[in-house]
């Protein structure tokens, strides 16, 4: 699809849904563009490049990398988008950042680096569109806060749920009354990934800055199974699939029961599908969460079992005291039901162009453009951002919380007012972590 043509569908998709879509530029939208600065552009980064190229009144002004392989990726991408300019690139972020016709980021880095290079970009009045999860861990959550509200900054979390015009629907049926009083609610990611096997130490590539890859996070010796992907199950620079995948779907639970921060979280499982290999998260974890007495939800994350409920690879479920919304896929398709199971309402979208373990889109162009675009309109201040930080930190604490149960065992109690956790000095030993010297960030 060629940069036209996109900008046309993007007008007027959502219309079948009889939803319309929040307008991607309000009335006044000045002609100029805002320059966006892509951080990390494997896989991910690349596409969003791709999208942000094709959107009105955003350029692709720079490409951000440590790896060559994936700049040729992130310029590949924004020249099959049509955009006439080609992006500088420039592999070390902190000069990035200097760049004075720069307005905006978008970070698609590995997680131990979402936070530091947010608070960077603050702290150099750049906005911010952050991936999930928006810290490696609590700390780096409540931090990349302060930095948005302290240098004023507008911080988006890659939560794409929240703009799709369908969940937003769903969202407010719930406030409506739809299904009565909701009070639990249940999600799962399930996946077919294979073992990563046991990394050799080999040199370094000549086309990849190992340092600098690494950045705030304490230093390792390079292996051969870490990069591009794998680094997701090791926890000196990833957060397992609690925060790559469940965030997503924890975030719509959340939201459409309208709670905050829990009262306790617990976790159960392991690497239960394959042994001997380097993967340390677990590939097989069930989390619940409790609000006080008011609702709780469970997750379940199967990474090396693809058959999940209702015969889909993730999804979220809510329930109430008059029926149940069901959402396979976490949208954009949704139904409500009765107690008796009978469909009262049946809603359609935008059809994925994905698919639920698409590692780069599951949702595809078009759902990825509404949040996108929401995010560009909070930037020129004419909307606000459907997944503020604030937000964004509350529905990623939890899934940080998750993984401290499950890397101690304990069942952990927190404040309801805050996440933090009481009384277990043993868990609150993962609420921050070590950095590598030079590297902690300053908010």
């Amino acid at each position: 699809m060629n940069r036209r043509a996109f900008v046309q569908n993007t007008a007027v998709a959502g219309l079948a849904t009889q939803i319309l879509p929040f307008p991607i530029f309000g009335r006044n939208a000045p002609n100029e563009k805002l320059v966006i600065g892509l951080i990390g552009v494997q896989s991910r980064g690349s596409w969003l490049a791709g999208i942000f190229s094709k959107l009105p009144g955003a350029e692709v002004g720079y490409i951000c990398d440590v790896e060559d392989g994936a700049i040729a990726n992130g310029l590949k991408a924004v020249e099959k988008a049509g955009q006439t300019r080609k992006p500088t690139v420039i592999k070390d972020l902190r000069k990035l950042l200097e760049r004075k016709d720069l307005d905006a980021v978008a970070i698609a880095t590995p997680d131990h680096w979402h936070a530091p290079a947010g608070i960077l970009a603050c702290s150099a009045g750049k906005h911010v569109y952050v991936e999930k999860p928006c810290g490696h861990n609590p700390q780096e959550g409540e931090w990349l806060l302060e930095a948005a509200r302290n240098h004023n900054r507008i911080v988006q979390m890659g939560s794409q749920r929240r703009s799709w015009p369908t969940l937003q629907q769903a969202a407010q049926d719930i406030r409506d009354g739809a299904i009565g009083k909701p009070y639990f609610a249940r999600a799962w990611y399930y996946n077919n990934r294979k073992p990563i096997g046991t990394g050799k130490s080999i040199a370094v590539p000549a086309t990849l800055d190992w340092d600098l890859w690494q950045g705030p996070a304490p230093r390792k010796g390079y292996q051969d199974n870490v990069v591009p992907y794998n680094w997701h199950w090791f926890w000196n620079w990833g957060t397992g699939e609690a925060c790559n995948n469940g965030t997503h779907e924890i975030d719509c639970c959340r939201w459409l029961l309208g709670v905050d921060f829990p009262t306790k979280v617990t976790s159960v499982g392991g690497r239960y599908a394959y042994k001997g290999d380097d993967w340390q998260t677990p590939d097989t974890q069930v989390a619940s969460f409790e609000f006080g007495d008011k609702a709780s939800i469970t997750w379940e994350g199967l990474s090396c079992q693809a058959f999940g409920p209702e015969k889909s690879g993730r999804g979220f479920t809510i329930y109430g005291d008059k029926g149940v919304l069901s959402a396979p896929q976490s949208g954009p398709d949704y139904q409500i039901l009765d107690l008796g199971g009978k469909v009262i309402k049946d809603v359609k979208g935008d059809a994925p162009t994905g698919s639920s373990t698409n590692a780069v889109s599951p949702g595809g162009e078009q759902l990825d453009a509404y949040h996108l675009s929401n995010f560009l309109e909070s930037v020129r201040g004419q909307a606000k951002p459907n997944a503020d930080i604030a937000q964004g930190h509350k529905s990623v604490l939890l899934c940080h919380l998750a993984n401290i149960a499950h890397r101690t065992g304990n069942i952990i109690h927190t404040d309801p007012a805050n996440g933090h956790i009481l009384h277990d000095k043993e868990a609150m030993k993962l609420w921050s972590r070590e950095y590598e010297k030079g590297w902690k960030p300053v908010v």
